[in-house]
Order: structure tokens, then C-alpha cells, then sequence
């Protein structure tokens, strides 16, 4: 193979490689998606009011109350820091729950209530989907520390 032709692959697989990266991490960034804590939520000027917003945080166990006959809910989202109030209207997930993990898309207004259009909802580390469940299967139980000691 020919000098010319060396360079000429090389230079082909750099364009290549950069074109690629351009293309997976250039649009990566419009792609993310942050969320914001209740305690940073609080502290939002008024220039926030009333923009989509994500809220992630715990629900406040105890906190949840349904509307009767609608599909209404409000519960309590905390940080540990910081609590606010969220209403929201729908059907929300299956694993969304008090004590556990939450994000809430919607907006904040200027009566400190969080409005919600969506939840996800975050499962905890012993999920298993309901089929399994439902087919009696159980998930074993490890000890961490004689596990991590074993290595």
C-alpha cells in the first residue's frame, strides 16, 4: 500500500469517527433531561411561575389524598430539605406510592402549589414485574456485606 493511499484511509476514518461523534454526543445534550429538587423549587423566582417544570423527590408518606369521584390526587413531595405540595389529575403509574421516589413534570405557581401533568415514578430495588408476582416467584435475598466480602 502506497503512502497516499495510508493517509487517505486515515484521514477517511477520522472524518467518519468525527461525523459519528458529532452526530451521538451533539444532539446528547439537547436530549437531557434535568429535574429540580423541592428545596430548589422553593427558592425559583417569580420568572419560573407558570414554566414546565421537573420535580424530582420522595412522596411524604401519609400525605396522598385522592379526590372522591375524580381522578385528583395530592400528596406531598420532599427532599428531605424542602416539601411541596403537588396536585395532579389522571391516572398515575403502578408504582407510584407513598415513600417512595417521584418525578413530576408540571409547573409551580405563585400559590406555592406544584401542578402536575405527569408522574414517573421510580421503583425500588427488589421490582419485579407483576407477572412474576403473580407466578409466586420470590426474588432471593443476599447479605450485601458477605457478599461484598466474598470478592
Amino acid at each position: 500500500m502506497t503512502r497516499g493511499k495510508k493517509i487517505g484511509i486515515v484521514l477517511s476514518v477520522l472524518v467518519v469517527s468525527g461525523g459519528l461523534g458529532y452526530l451521538a454526543l451533539g444532539n446528547f445534550g439537547q436530549n437531557l433531561v434535568y429535574f429540580l429538587t423541592p428545596s430548589e423549587v422553593v427558592a425559583l423566582s417569580h420568572d419560573y411561575y407558570g414554566k414546565k417544570i421537573r420535580v424530582g423527590g420522595l412522596v411524604v408518606k401519609g400525605s396522598m389524598k385522592v379526590v372522591p369521584n375524580s381522578l385528583k390526587i395530592r400528596f406531598d413531595l420532599t427532599d428531605g430539605a424542602e416539601t411541596i405540595p403537588v396536585s395532579f389529575e389522571g391516572i398515575p403509574p403502578d408504582l407510584f406510592k407513598e415513600g417512595q421516589g417521584a418525578v413530576v413534570e408540571g409547573y409551580w405557581d405563585a400559590g406555592k402549589l406544584f401542578h402536575s401533568n405527569l408522574i414517573m415514578a421510580k421503583h425500588s430495588e427488589d421490582y419485579m414485574p407483576i407477572e412474576m408476582k403473580r407466578a409466586g416467584v420470590k426474588l432471593p435475598k443476599k447479605d450485601l456485606l458477605r457478599t461484598l466480602q466474598d470478592r
